[in-house]
C-alpha cells in the first residue's frame, strides 16, 4: 500500500482549517506550511498531529512547491485550508493506494459552495490536479491559480471534494478583484495585448459557458449570481489589462496638473 502525504498552506485560516484536516486526518502524514498567521491556524495545525512549518509568504506557486517538498513520501495529496475530502472521497482514495495508483496523478472534482448553498451534484464540476506522485511533479509558478503539473498519465477519481472558500458574495467580489489584479502582471509577461473589444464580447460569452454549458442553471438564483460575477471577472481581468496599457500610454497627461499622483494597486504579496 502507498503512504500519503496531506499537504496545506496557511494564512488565518482557522475558521475552516479544522474541517480541511479532519478530513485527511487518516493520511500518514500531513505538512502545513503556514505564512505567519495572527489567529489560531498553527494551534489548530498542531493540535490535528500535523508537521508545522512557518515562512513569508513567497507567491501562490512558490508557496505550494515549498510545502511539497517538505513532505516524506512520494504520493502527496494537495488541500487548500478552505477545502475538504468528502467521506466518498477519503474511501476512493484509501481504496486506490491500497491496490496501487495506475496513473501518476489524479484530478479530484471540486464541488463549490455557493454563497448559501453547496453546487449541485448535476452541475458540472469542475476536475483539478490534486493527488499525485511527486517524483512527477511541479507546481507552476502562476500568480494565481498555480496547480501542479505532473508528467505522465492523468486520472480522475468519482466522488467530490469539497471547497467552503465563497461563503457570501462579498467575498467572491473581493476575490476575484484580488485575482485579477495579481493576473495582470503575468497576462504582460506572456505579450498579451489589451483590446476594448474582449472586454465587450467576452464576458458575456463566458456567462454562456458558466451558466449553461457548465450547467450553473441547476443552482438556482445562487447559480445565476455566481455565473455573473465570474462574467465580471472575466470582464476585470481584461479591463485592468487595457487600463495598465493607458497609464503607459498617457501617464498622467490626461489629468488636471493639480491632481495628486495616483495611487497604483499592486498585486497579491
Amino acid at each position: 500500500m502507498e503512504k500519503l502525504s496531506a499537504f496545506v498552506t496557511t494564512f488565518n485560516n482557522a475558521h475552516t482549517l479544522p474541517t480541511c484536516l479532519e478530513s485527511i486526518q487518516w493520511a500518514d502524514e500531513i505538512v502545513v506550511l503556514d505564512s505567519f498567521s495572527t489567529d489560531a491556524t498553527m494551534q489548530i495545525a498542531v493540535e490535528f498531529g500535523a508537521r508545522t512549518f512557518q515562512h513569508k509568504f513567497l507567491g501562490y506557486g512558490p508557496q505550494k512547491q515549498s510545502a511539497m517538498e517538505k513532505t516524506e513520501n512520494r504520493w502527496v495529496l494537495l488541500l487548500d485550508a478552505d477545502e475538504a475530502l468528502s467521506p466518498e472521497l477519503q474511501r476512493e482514495i484509501q481504496d486506490l493506494l491500497r491496490q496501487g495508483p495506475d496513473c501518476d496523478g489524479y484530478e479530484l472534482l471540486r464541488q463549490e459552495q455557493m454563497f448559501w448553498r453547496m453546487a449541485s451534484s448535476k452541475s458540472r464540476l469542475n476536475g483539478f490536479l490534486r493527488l499525485f506522485d511527486k517524483t512527477k511533479a511541479q507546481v507552476s509558478d502562476m500568480p494565481i491559480h498555480a496547480a501542479p503539473q505532473v508528467t505522465g498519465k492523468i486520472g480522475r477519481l468519482k466522488a467530490p471534494f469539497f471547497h467552503f472558500g465563497e461563503v457570501d458574495i462579498h467575498t467572491k467580489v473581493e476575490k476575484i478583484n484580488h485575482y485579477s489584479t495579481g493576473l495582470v502582471a503575468d497576462k504582460i509577461a506572456k505579450g498579451k495585448r489589451p483590446s476594448p473589444w474582449v472586454m465587450i464580447f467576452y464576458p458575456p460569452l463566458y456567462f454562456l459557458r458558466i451558466f449553461l454549458f457548465k450547467r450553473n442553471y441547476r443552482n438556482g438564483w445562487a447559480g445565476l449570481i455566481a455565473s455573473l460575477v465570474m462574467a465580471f471577472y472575466a470582464f476585470l481581468k481584461y479591463a485592468k489589462l487595457f487600463e495598465h496599457a493607458q497609464q503607459q500610454k498617457y501617464g498622467v497627461s490626461l489629468l488636471p496638473d493639480c491632481a495628486p499622483e495616483p495611487k497604483r494597486e499592486t498585486g497579491p504579496d
